[in-house]
């Protein structure tokens, strides 16, 4: 159960982040479909930025003497740089939508054909190669905060609790869920969420109460650019091993939809997001379960699943097929005749 609650908080939480983003974007009035642009921008930024850090050897002597502060701190400055950087970058959109008037939809997916060829080549200019890493070291041992970082022995045994939010976790899944809490107080119950609400939902009477509605909805774009990136980077930090390919895993397009079912509202995204991911993880881990039942193989937890659809359109009839659904044990059935094929 440790193990499913942490990775549900290091897939929900980048989910949840950019959600919040297409939020604020949608809350002022623009469309923001750039989402994975700039979280794939975002990610390779802070990606670069940790590697060109560790060339430079800012911090080889914290790294040497454990001091886990610093490199948290190195943490933390990484993730505001490619803030900033994805910030910087939904100016595009801002400018493209607020002064030029063009269609948010074709500015968006312009964006989001941008960034990843933009990525992919400076990635081959900088570093001669499809995907960019870390120049020492993964991004675990630099990042990943563990129970002997705490002054526990690494046999200890922790209680539920401190082995669910405290051992192999990332400071940076915490931060992101303060950094959500605060900016949904500040959209819902200050005097600038109010006035950039308004200019969402009716720019003609903010105006006439003399807010400046281009003003407000750059600053709700360029919040959205700021989180989008800063979601782009923990993604690729906690799931990818810090590496940058100028690919998310589509985790864009998801947050828009997240965004979408939670009806633009920071509490039910929250929890559509979350329990989405939660849903997609026990099911995961209950197929993985009944397949090494069904196997008789403690190995089996990885199951080759690309050729299925073409090996059981040519044979259904061979395998156990209820209601024209393909059952676990048909699955399994598959597994065993590719285990024999191979």
């Amino acid at each position: 159960m440790s193990f499913l609650i942490r990775q549900t908080l290091i897939y929900a939480v980048p989910l949840m982040i950019v959600a919040l983003a297409g939020i604020f974007a949608e809350r002022s009035g623009i469309i923001n479909l750039a989402l994975e642009g700039i979280m794939i921008f975002g990610a390779f930024i802070g990606v670069l930025f940790v590697r060109l850090v560790q060339q430079w050897g800012w911090f080889d002597a914290a790294m040497a003497a454990k001091d886990w502060p610093a490199l948290q701190g190195f943490m933390v400055l990484a993730m505001a740089v490619a803030a900033l950087f994805g910030a910087l970058f939904s100016l595009l959109l801002a400018f493209a939508a607020i002064n030029l008037k063009a269609d948010q939809t074709i500015g968006g997916t312009a964006l989001n054909l941008m960034a990843p060829a933009l990525v992919l080549f400076f990635i081959r200019l900088l570093a001669n190669q499809n995907t960019l890493q870390m120049y020492t070291g993964d991004s675990a041992s630099w990042f990943m905060i563990k129970k002997t970082m705490l002054g526990y022995a690494k046999t200890d045994k922790l209680g539920f609790f401190a082995e669910t939010f405290l051992n192999k976790v990332y400071l940076a899944t915490y931060l992101c869920i303060l950094i959500y809490v605060i900016l949904a107080v500040i959209l819902y119950k200050t005097r600038f969420g109010l006035r950039l609400r308004s200019c969402g939902e009716n720019p003609q009477a903010a105006d006439s109460l003399g807010i400046n509605v281009v003003k407000m909805r750059y600053a709700g774009v360029t919040i959205s650019g700021a989180l989008a990136g800063l979601g782009g980077f923990v993604y690729a930090m906690t799931t990818a091993n810090c590496s940058a390919n100028g690919d998310v895993a589509g985790f864009g397009f998801l947050a828009l939809a997240v965004m979408i079912f939670g009806v633009v509202c920071v509490i039910w995204t929250s929890l559509y997001g979350t329990f989405s991911v939660v849903g997609a993880a026990a099911m995961a881990e209950g197929l993985v379960a009944r397949m090494k039942r069904e196997l008789g193989r403690e190995d089996a937890t990885v199951i080759a699943t690309g050729g299925l659809a073409g090996i059981v359109a040519d044979s259904t009839d061979a395998f156990d097929v209820v209601d024209g659904q393909l059952t676990i044990k048909g699955i399994c059935e598959i597994y065993r005749r590719m285990q024999e094929l191979g």
